[in-house]
């Protein structure tokens, strides 16, 4: 029988979240890792019960938690069995946990303009691999991109990446990470990660080298030459695995299109009322079916008129229509960040997303209808769903 397991990563620990595939029903497990800023977790698509985890702290560093049974427990991969996973004043051991850039990193240019120095901070994003269950990629800030072959035990930097003008790179006002990273089904040497603020890139050698892929973005208020070829805030960028070379984008301003896996942008905002936004997703059984969640602005980071709505297109853009039945109408005055919008695969394609306010809402049916499958949850940094058979 068909089930769907929500992963759900929070500013204080993350949640499971299940229910038989009529989805009417949901269950909530107790907080994993309770205290730790979950910012996300993702299951493998080749063994659904292998599920990595970044655990992060400001006070006590990065964790990598690898579990092997669907979330029910847990372990640290670089650690032994048996040997500690921490010191006596708490701070992480264990080779899973250390992300080393390869080289001298060199320096990217900082808030005010000078340059300064790459710096690890913390893993903002995991991206199992397709075909193997030991290997996942990891999005970081100071921003860079990292693989594990090994299931987690270590990692090491494709340093390519930030030959891609990495010195021109700047933070947004969340700081600077790969903070999404997507694999092309039909070309195993092909993948595609944004950063905040530096734009899109795309590798098409396995992630030797990189290039940037941001023409037809604008970002007038934000760069001395508003076409330049990086230094654009992308919020977030999707691809419906049936046409690999169409992407849809979530700019920190505009929503865009390509057709050409990159090389031209083009904006499909259309009739939506703000095109600022963090999320975009798309359906799972119609390519040309794209969701957003329109925020304010940049500097009110909740939705228009204060009703929360999530906006479709079934044109691949340009002509979208709000979706509110189950949603708060009045008074709602939450976010929802880059990673906390994801699809399942039923036949009937389930929509979910996660706010700041720690609410998670699903639809059953393409949009049409929300309910609140969480509530009263920590803010919520990411949602990922499993379809399982």
């Amino acid at each position: 029988m068909t089930s769907v397991r929500v992963l759900v990563g929070t500013k204080k620990g993350a949640f499971v979240i299940t229910s038989d595939g009529a989805r009417k029903k949901w269950k909530v497990s107790e907080p994993h890792f309770a205290g730790w800023e979950i910012y996300h977790l993702k299951g493998s698509p080749v063994d659904p019960d292998r599920i990595f985890c970044s655990q992060s702290s400001g006070w006590f560093g990065q964790i990598i938690q690898r579990s092997s049974d669907g979330g029910k427990t847990w372990e640290q991969p670089g650690t032994p069995t048996g040997q500690r996973t921490a010191t006596p004043e708490g701070m992480p051991m264990g080779e899973s946990n250390k992300f080393v850039y390869e080289g001298d990193p060199g320096t990217h240019l900082w808030y005010d303009g000078t340059q300064h120095p790459w710096e690890f901070k913390r893993v903002w994003h995991l991206e199992p691999s397709l075909t193997d269950p030991d290997t996942v990629y990891a999005g970081v800030e100071d921003a860079a991109i990292f693989r594990t072959t090994n299931g987690g035990v270590t990692w090491q930097e494709l340093p390519g990446l930030r030959s891609a003008k990495g010195q021109l790179w700047q933070p947004g006002a969340g700081g600077m990470a790969v903070h999404t990273i997507v694999l092309d089904p039909s070309d195993s040497q092909r993948i595609y990660i944004a950063i905040s603020a530096a734009g899109a890139f795309r590798t098409d050698d396995g992630g030797q080298t990189w290039k940037p892929i941001n023409k037809g973005l604008v970002s007038q208020y934000q760069l001395p030459d508003p076409d330049a070829d990086v230094g654009h805030c992308v919020h977030r960028i999707a691809m419906h695995p049936q046409r690999p070379g169409v992407l849809y984008m979530q700019k920190h301003w505009d929503v865009l299109r390509t057709d050409n896996a990159g090389e031209m942008w083009s904006d499909i905002g259309g009739n939506l009322p703000t095109d600022f936004g963090f999320p975009i997703d798309i359906h799972a059984h119609e390519p040309e079916t794209v969701y957003v969640v329109p925020i304010t602005s940049d500097s009110l980071h909740y939705p228009p008129d204060g009703k929360l709505r999530v906006f479709r297109s079934k044109s691949g853009g340009h002509e979208w229509e709000p979706l509110t039945k189950g949603l708060p109408q009045e008074h709602c005055y939450v976010n929802i960040l880059r990673d906390a919008m994801a699809v399942d695969q039923l036949d009937d394609c389930g929509i979910y997303f996660g706010t700041s306010g720690g609410q998670v809402y699903c639809s059953p049916d393409g949009g049409d209808t929300w309910q609140a499958i969480a509530s009263h949850l920590p803010g919520v940094l990411s949602v990922e769903v499993q379809t399982l058979s």
